[in-house]
């Protein structure tokens, strides 16, 4: 199975940057590759629901499921890499929390229990 790991989460200033990537190692036991899989990547944090923050299908569609991320996170990836990187920009308190990728195959949805593999998750604070 896939392995995921996150990294780039750090303590940011409210109004900054920050980038994620999500990097894969590994293959599937039925031979898929990172490439057939759609990444999601979602926030835990107190008072967050469970839904996707955003997505980016293996067609590399992306789509926004959290309102207040909308206009502010991009996701992008690198299917050569076997990575996937989280843009955030304009960041507020309320970004603060840990961040996951998580692939499932082939297309997006925002529901956590879609998604069959995950990694250990990156902490994001944002505060001055």
């Amino acid at each position: 199975q896939l392995q995921l790991v996150e990294s780039g989460g750090g303590l940011v200033r409210p109004g900054g940057s920050l980038t994620l990537s999500c990097a894969a190692s590994g293959s599937d036991s039925d031979g898929s590759g990172f490439d057939e899989y759609a990444i999601g990547w979602f926030h835990l944090a107190v008072g967050q629901d469970d839904e996707a923050v955003i997505c980016i299908s293996r067609h590399r569609d992306s789509i926004v499921y959290k309102d207040s991320a909308r206009g502010r996170f991009t996701v992008s990836r690198d299917n050569t890499q076997m990575t996937a990187s989280l843009q955030m920009d304009s960041l507020k308190p309320e970004d603060t929390g840990i961040y996951y990728c998580a692939i499932r195959s082939n297309t997006c949805t925002g529901r956590v229990i879609d998604f069959a593999s995950w990694g250990q998750g990156t902490h994001v604070i944002v505060s001055s």
